[in-house]
């Protein structure tokens, strides 16, 4: 990642993302404050009607770069040439569990440490309308300049949250008329087509190599699992994540 994205020290909450398709989920948010836009003249970006239409808005905070000067800026990086500079807060509010729909679908996420999985994650969850996702304050990888770039700026459109304790967490939502399930592949579980997905449900996930932590693990009502049938007994988190937001969705359909 270029010096460019680094964060601001001096300046906490402050992003940059770049690509059409990040930086447009980004300049249409309403709870993101937007600093900066650089745009290369005669760019991909500049020419695509849903971007240009939006640079409007940010009188003041567009900047008409070269092409030669901002290949220059950003080398290395597939901009598409466009990049955002943003500030505001990335994490949401525990929302109060008792108040919510009774369809609703939380992914709780374990010993996720690698920022493009979590990115890829949040994406696939936007995707497949999950309601938000919970990452604990340790064990797992925060929501940084990766994972929000790998996210495709996914992460304005679904609510991520920040908890503590795992463990404690899960017996807040039981408490709240949540089935909380366990899933990892290929243990001795049942399918995750098998599991009753409808109501309120939050799905708890581990990374590939370490999974979930034993504790947060039996807090859980239910275990599930994808049986593998390779020789390559793994599947990453986020193809896991895609199959059972998907099962889910399928399930709501057909009641």
């Amino acid at each position: 990642m270029s010096k460019t994205f680094k964060k601001n020290r001096n300046k906490p909450n402050y992003y940059s993302i770049y690509g059409v398709n990040g930086c447009e989920n980004i300049l249409s948010s309403k709870n993101i404050n937007i600093i900066n836009i650089d745009i290369m003249v005669n760019g991909n970006a500049i020419r695509k009607s849903s971007i240009s239409n939006e640079l409007s808005k940010f009188k003041g905070r567009v900047n008409n770069l070269s092409k030669e000067y901002f290949l220059k800026k950003y080398k290395g990086l597939r901009t598409q040439g466009i990049v955002v500079q943003f500030s505001g807060e990335i994490y949401r509010k525990l929302p109060v569990f008792n108040k919510l729909k009774p369809d609703v679908l939380f992914l709780i996420l374990d010993n996720i440490n690698d920022p493009q999985n979590l990115g890829q994650i949040i994406r696939t969850a936007e995707c497949g309308g999950v309601d938000g996702i919970i990452i604990p304050e340790h064990h797992s990888v925060g929501l940084t300049q990766t994972a929000m770039q790998v996210s495709q700026g996914a992460f304005v459109h679904i609510p991520i949250y920040k908890c503590t304790n795992l463990k404690n967490q899960i017996n807040e939502l039981k408490k709240n008329e949540f089935w909380t399930i366990a899933l990892e592949n290929s243990i001795n579980a049942k399918k995750w087509y098998n599991i009753d997905m409808n109501g309120r449900i939050a799905i708890v996930l581990g990374s590939e190599g370490k999974g979930i932590r034993k504790l947060v693990k039996n807090s859980c009502d239910f275990h599930a699992t994808i049986p593998m049938k390779g020789k390559i007994n793994s599947l990453n988190v986020s193809a896991t994540v895609s199959a059972v937001v998907f099962e889910r969705l399928r399930q709501l359909s057909e009641r």
